[in-house]
């Protein structure tokens, strides 16, 4: 069945950022390697909650997770599932802390009226000790699964201080993709951008090359990312990235400026910044398409 979503529900989402609408992902009309009938269906990603976090960039921050975890639930046709891309909390050295943080986010999502809920860790999550906490609370930081006709892959670039995916996740996903089934279109999800958008910024993958020449050979493939808290499509190939805005606060476009501090709340605007979108594939098509949506009440 074909997903007409209304206007209304698309703004109820759209009022709380962070959150990237996904549909007709699933090569509509065409038979799967076990027989079956690929099909239609959305899901919604939301990133860079930073849970934990107080200061001047939102003075809201407190409430904005559980409004969107409400939204989420009042869409009259749930989505198939959810996905959070990272910076789940705030970073924090304090391990004690940084446990707390993820208990409570936890606590909220679970509220969550979905069959399936996933996550993968940023920076803030999981550079502090290598995704050890994360991993107490969320289970493996990488891992792939399908979904009407789509092959998706969790990829973790965070846990490593540097950056990186690393030799055996890489490896990995060598493996994962060679037993993925036959034709059916991927999806990754990942934190930091695999492809150099602004390295000095730390918007990059440092082996970002390696992970998107293993993609590069199959025919349509779509990154979902978080961690530049806007909304920015990037091709490299046949691979299309496309970033998502965050839950908490905007972020300068890439090196606009000499630093990406958040951009300052602006209490006659303040959803500025952040926003939504539609992305559809269709199996006739050649590829990925994303249609930007402004925010509610800019």
């Amino acid at each position: 069945m074909k997903r007409n979503i209304d206007r209304r529900e698309f703004l109820q989402l759209a009022g709380f950022g962070g959150v990237a609408w996904a549909s007709g992902l699933g090569m509509a009309g065409c038979a799967t390697p076990t027989g079956g009938m690929a099909r239609d269906f959305h899901f919604v990603q939301l990133s860079d909650t930073h849970w934990g976090y107080k200061g001047p960039a939102n003075p809201h921050a407190d409430s904005t997770l559980a409004q969107a975890v409400a939204a989420v639930n009042a869409l009259s046709e749930p989505p198939d599932f959810v996905v959070f891309t990272g910076d789940l909390t705030h970073l924090t050295l304090d391990a004690a802390q940084r446990r707390q943080r993820m208990k409570e986010f936890r606590e909220i999502v679970a509220g969550l009226k979905v069959g399936k809920v996933y996550f993968l860790p940023g920076e803030h999550d999981a550079s502090a000790d290598r995704g050890e906490i994360y991993r107490e609370f969320f289970g493996p930081s990488h891992y792939s699964f399908d979904h009407g006709g789509v092959h998706f892959v969790a990829l973790d670039n965070v846990s490593d201080p540097k950056g990186a995916v690393g030799d055996e996740q890489i490896a990995w996903l060598a493996q994962d993709l060679e037993h993925r089934p036959m034709n059916a279109p991927v999806v990754v999800f990942t934190h930091r951008p695999l492809f150099d958008l602004a390295p000095e910024w730390g918007w990059a993958t440092q082996d970002g090359a390696r992970v998107v020449e293993l993609l590069a050979p199959l025919p349509k493939v779509a990154v979902f990312y978080g961690h530049i808290h806007q909304v920015h499509r990037h091709e490299t190939g046949s691979v299309t990235h496309l970033a998502a805005s965050s839950l908490i606060f905007p972020l300068p476009a890439p090196m606009s400026g000499p630093d990406h501090k958040p951009i300052p709340w602006n209490a006659d605007h303040p959803y500025a910044g952040i926003g939504w979108r539609e992305v559809s594939h269709e199996a006739a098509g050649t590829g990925y398409s994303a249609s930007e949506k402004p925010m509610g009440p800019a």
